[in-house]
């Protein structure tokens, strides 16, 4: 069964748009996690543990609860400057035959409660976006419609807030992930007399170690931008197989950890350490990419810092003055990085 794209993939997409590999299997709906197995190179545990899972469905369950009267107070407290504290929200029913089903019902529900002039509490809305021309799916927390036609994306975390922070590295995955919904909802509010998208997004996780809500408000103009810039240069995925050998397939059932693996090194790859948090197969890409000496697997600062040297090898040569230009400003460099290590009697292997 083909895996659609969420917005947690659409995201990673963003953050490596140079990976083909990835931009295939994703669009495709392959199981990267299965095929990581089967060509014998499994990845670590992704996703929720099932009581984390469990708890994370609890603290949504009660964020929302009694008509969502808590979350439209947090969302007043943290973003509603100068405006009515919202009453009653109206909640819109989203149901419908199918994910294009629902995108077409919760469009219409936006547009709705934007020219009814009230607040309404959108719960787990479906939103369209065409990602290298394949369509995705996605569906938020929550997204909140004020009054005067703002359109506020509501995300809700198990993880604590402590001291009124949280762990940086996950408040930063929820800005990615929010800026995916936000560029989906501008597409909608795009068709909608009234709305604008707020580029601001509402964080709402446990209060230190408690259970009880509270939230903070996240800017994601930056993610955004990023977002939207890399979402346009990922190439098309009938683009991407045109250009594969004839017959490659990633279909697991009836083939062999070999010809998979063959099908999967068919499609170039781009590897940094940040695919091991997002990617069932960065542990078989990591290989790879050590094995062919790549000075990516160091981080894209460093490759970005090495220039036209691609290769451990090609570094290292350079950097004894076997090879390279020495009018290259990244030759002279490593190379006086040699010398330096050799005047501290540090060998350069």
């Amino acid at each position: 069964m083909a895996r659609p794209l969420d917005a947690r993939a659409l995201a990673a997409l963003a953050a490596n748009p140079g990976c083909r590999r990835r931009a295939l299997l994703d669009g495709a709906g392959v199981d990267k996690g299965a095929l990581a197995e089967a060509i014998g190179s499994p990845s670590a545990a992704f996703g929720q543990s099932q009581f984390a899972f469990m708890r994370g469905n609890a603290f949504e369950a009660k964020v929302k609860g009694d008509g969502g009267t808590e979350l439209l107070r947090l969302l007043h407290e943290r973003m509603g400057a100068g405006s009515e504290p919202p009453g009653d929200a109206t909640a819109p029913d989203l149901a419908a035959a199918g994910p294009e089903g629902r995108a077409a019902r919760t469009a219409l529900a936006l547009r709705e409660a934007t020219a009814a002039g009230s607040w309404a509490l959108l719960d787990h809305p479906m939103l369209a976006l065409e990602v290298a021309g394949s369509p995705a799916y996605l569906e938020p927390d929550a997204v909140v419609v004020h009054p005067d036609g703002r359109w506020t994306v509501v995300e809700i975390k198990s993880f604590p807030m402590i001291d009124a922070a949280a762990d940086p590295s996950k408040v930063g995955a929820a800005a990615r992930q929010s800026a995916v919904y936000v560029l989906a909802l501008e597409r909608v509010a795009s068709l909608t007399d009234g709305a604008s998208v707020d580029h601001s997004v509402l964080l709402v996780c446990p209060k230190d170690f408690s259970n009880l809500p509270t939230a903070s408000v996240i800017d994601v103009r930056k993610q955004l931008s990023v977002t939207r810039r890399q979402l346009t240069r990922l190439a098309r995925i009938e683009d991407i197989a045109d250009g594969l050998p004839p017959g490659i397939t990633f279909d697991l059932d009836g083939q062999s950890g070999e010809s998979l693996a063959s099908a999967v090194e068919a499609v170039p790859a781009v590897y940094a350490p940040e695919c091991l948090a997002a990617c069932e197969l960065a542990f078989h890409c990591r290989g790879r990419a050590r094995e062919e000496g790549a000075v990516t697997a160091l981080g894209r600062a460093m490759r970005g810092e090495l220039g036209g040297l691609t290769t451990i090898g090609e570094v290292l040569a350079a950097a004894r003055g076997e090879s390279g230009d020495p009018a290259d400003p990244t030759v002279a460099a490593v190379r006086r990085a040699a010398a330096l290590r050799a005047e501290a009697g540090v060998p350069c292997r």
